[in-house]
């Protein structure tokens, strides 16, 4: 016995990080997803999906992207439908969210751990406050979301009926919202039927923007309602959207004006051109939802598209992309090195160095991304002659998965097995974020000072 006491086994402590924590989460909520999909019961037909197909359309859905290999409203029975809304609201809330409701539900305690998680999930700086934080995103998500299901409601019931037309009201608010694009109009005709509706139109629009600005700016917006007292994050986001839309407006109004498959088509109104003009600078900000043929547009117009979808939302917010903010932060960076400051100032404030070398970090592991799987699908569609199928239309859908857009050339329900299964990764890693990714599967180094210091040198650049 005596030996056997000295024997000790040595079972190894698995300690996850918070961000290692996300993505198993969201992983697990995609697998979920996908099984309930396949099922037959979640088809009109009765007939499975197919699990690729079905794991697609559950990530596309928790990661808010839109892009879709079925059409929604005609393929998916109400019971797929349902599964659908609800991968979105948990995926745009952040799955984190849904699970400190259930705790509050349950009265259960919020412990450290949990409280750290939430933390990186919502991309807060300061751990104090996250569950009441928690419990003012859902109820001004639940708020929005009426509102804009509200305001839908009075074009949608007429067209579809009362219990249709409510049912389809608030579908499209939460899809809207959460930045998804999911429709159930049928065939992947999304918002193209009412691109002359200023009320179909402005509504999606405004629940996009709001969406897409993030829950600790509209909570700030709400506590100080007035530019000048907002916090520094929320003067640098909103002044970028405000950029971003008017700048992607004007563009898209001078370029596709005189496109008679697009902007420029005799079945418009000029009131429709403008909305067009406008909704288009809005939905690659990463909502999927389109008004007019994208497939159509020049190849500028989707150059375009294809930065602002790069770019995305905001931090905290149901979007993907790199974000408004370290979008800025670059140009500012760029700026101070082109007047040879040493401090990155905006609005009176100085922004630290550290901040700025995680944002190149981001830049640069989300063009590595964006690359890198670019190249898989054009050589995984090589052998494809059809036009749809052009380099720029695959960058194009590749973009759209890793901003979590949503918006197609119309070429992703033909694309080969091989490049749903990276543009599956791609949507996975724009919701989460590629920093978080690469902090989750990699080591995390000690915050101990090094003890040796190598002498520095100079490097030629530029």
């Amino acid at each position: 016995m005596g030996e056997l006491n000295e024997f000790k086994i040595k079972i190894p402590k698995f300690k996850l990080q918070p961000t290692q924590i996300l993505v198993i989460g969201f992983s697990a909520i995609i697998l979920i997803g996908a099984i309930l999909l396949n099922m037959p019961i979640a088809s009109v037909k009765g007939e499975s999906l197919g699990f690729l197909n079905a794991l697609f359309t559950a990530t596309s859905a928790v990661c808010v992207t839109g892009l879709v290999v079925a059409d929604t409203g005609t393929y998916f029975s109400l019971f797929g439908q349902i599964v659908i809304i609800s991968l979105i609201q948990i995926g745009g809330l952040g799955f984190m969210t849904m699970a400190t409701t259930v705790f509050l539900i349950l009265g259960k305690r919020i412990t450290l751990r949990e409280r750290l998680v939430i933390q990186e999930a919502l991309n807060e700086e300061n751990l104090q406050g996250v569950v009441r934080l928690t419990r003012q995103i859902l109820l001004t998500t639940f708020l929005i979301e009426l509102a804009g299901a509200a305001l839908l409601s009075t074009r949608l019931i007429p067209m579809y009926g009362f219990a249709k037309g409510i049912y389809f009201s608030l579908f499209h608010s939460i899809s809207a919202f959460c930045n998804a694009g999911f429709d159930l109009f049928g065939g992947y005709r999304s918002l193209v039927p009412f691109v002359n509706d200023p009320v179909i139109i402005l509504t999606i629009g405004s629940l996009i923007m709001v969406g897409g600005l993030g829950f600790t700016v509209i909570l700030d917006i709400y506590r100080h309602r007035g530019f000048r007292r907002i916090c520094l994050h929320s003067k640098i986001v909103l002044s970028m959207t405000a950029f971003l839309i008017a700048a992607g407006f004007i563009f898209f109004y001078v370029v596709e004006i005189k496109n008679p498959k697009t902007i420029g088509s005799s079945e418009l109104t000029e009131t429709g051109r403008v909305l067009s003009a406008l909704f288009q600078s809005i939905t690659p900000r990463t909502a999927g939802y389109n008004s007019i043929d994208q497939d159509a547009m020049t190849n500028a117009s989707k150059f375009m598209t294809i930065i602002l979808m790069f770019i995305g939302a905001s931090p905290a917010s149901t979007g993907g992309g790199i974000k408004t903010t370290t979008a800025s932060l670059i140009f500012l960076m760029m700026l101070a090195v082109v007047k040879g400051q040493d401090d990155i100032v905006i609005f009176r404030k100085r922004i630290s160095h550290s901040i700025g070398m995680r944002a190149i970090a981001i830049v640069v592991i989300s063009l590595t991304i964006l690359v890198g799987v670019t190249m898989v699908v054009s050589l995984a569609e090589a052998d494809k002659t059809s036009p749809m199928f052009s380099f720029v239309n695959i960058f194009y859908e590749v973009a759209s998965a890793f901003g979590t857009v949503g918006l197609t050339t119309g070429i992703t329900r033909d694309l080969t097995d091989i490049s749903k299964v990276f543009l599956i990764l791609t949507m996975f890693a724009g919701r989460l974020g590629p920093l978080t990714l690469a902090l989750a599967f990699a080591r995390r180094h000690s915050r101990k000072k090094p003890v040796i210091k190598y002498p520095e040198d100079k490097l030629m650049i530029g």
